[in-house]
Formats: structure tokens, sequence, C-alpha cells
């Protein structure tokens, strides 16, 4: 072989070296570079996820308070629109007591009420009160009781109240409370869907 030969299967041999060099320093870079780029792209995805799951999170959470808001707004309207109905329920309530107070059957109500009263005081001392709307009925009353009455200073809308001091007792079967116990005690019940009951 020559030495121009020699030379050229030198430089031939050194740069297949060389590329072969290069061709591992390329490729070792590239695996870097592609095992890099795994790790973001799994990096990137678990973010991901993560914001996800945080959103959803978020808007299952704001989801629920909406629908709490909305829920007490309707307990809220709910509620005034049953203390219209209780109110205009008792008002109507007043109304007929009041009629019913203008029937001879409220006499006869007050008379046993009265009766009723004195059997409980069993002979003790005791003031009855009858509402000074039925002022005009205190003749007749206590000559169907035989007992003195009191006009009562309060209106207490009609029926009685009796007073035996010796025991501290108060009998009270004025309308007046009777209807704000009713009131207090009333309260609209939710049936099967059907609504109001």
């Amino acid at each position: 072989m020559t030495l121009e030969e020699k030379i050229a299967h030198l430089q031939a041999s050194s740069m297949e070296e060389a590329r072969a060099e290069g061709n591992a320093i390329i490729d070792n870079y590239r695996d870097a570079l592609e095992n890099v780029l795994k790790d973001h792209k799994e990096e990137v995805t678990r973010q991901a996820e993560t914001r996800i799951k945080a959103e959803r999170i978020s808007a299952k959470h704001q989801l629920n308070q909406a629908a709490a808001k909305a829920q007490l707004e309707l307990k809220r309207r709910t509620g005034k629109i049953q203390v219209e109905l209780k109110d205009k329920i008792f008002k109507e309530t007043l109304e007929l007591v009041q009629q019913f107070m203008k029937t001879p059957d409220y006499d006869e109500y007050l008379i046993r009420a009265i009766r009723k009263a004195i059997s409980f005081a069993s002979g003790e001392e005791m003031v009855l009160y009858i509402n000074p709307s039925d002022e005009a009925r205190l003749p007749m009353l206590e000559k169907a009781t035989g007992t003195k009455l009191t006009i009562s200073a309060e209106d207490f809308i009609g029926g009685m109240r009796a007073v035996i001091r010796g025991r501290n007792i108060l009998i009270d079967n004025s309308f007046k409370t009777q209807l704000l116990n009713e009131y207090d005690k009333f309260l609209f019940t939710v049936t099967g869907g059907d609504g109001i009951a």
C-alpha cells in the first residue's frame, strides 16, 4: 500500500471512528432528551390530573354551596309563606270566634266555664273575670251561675278567667290565650310530596 492509500485508509477509518463516536454521542443525547421529555410529559400529566381533580372538587363545592343557598332561600320563602298562611288562618279563626260570641251557644259556653271554675275552687275565694265586650251579659251570667263576676280591665277577646289567690291558680279560658296557644302549636306538615297537609 502506498503512502497515499495509507493516509486515505487512516483518514477513512478515523472519520468512521469519529462518525461512530459522534453517532453514539447523538444517540446518548437523544436518549437523554427522550427520557427528559418522557419525565416532563409524566409530570405535566400528573399536574394536569391534579389540577383537574382540584377543579372538580372546587366545582362540586361551588355546586353544593349553590344548592345549599338555594335550599336556604326556598326554606326562607316557604317559611314566610307559611307564616302568612298561618296568620290568615288565625285571622279567619278570630272572625269565626267573634261570630260564635254573637250566638246563644257562647252564653252557654260561658255559663259552663264559670260553673266548672266554681266547682274547681271548691268554695275557696275566687275572682271570676269576663271580657269587657261581654259586659251586657253580666246580669244574665250572674243570675245563671249564682256568683258575682268582674269585668276585666284587659281585653282577652272572650271567654273567662278566674283567679284563686289562696292557691295561686289562674284558670284561663280566655279566647286570646287559647288562640295564642293554638297559634304557637300550629305547624304545617308535608306529606308524601303532595304538598302542605
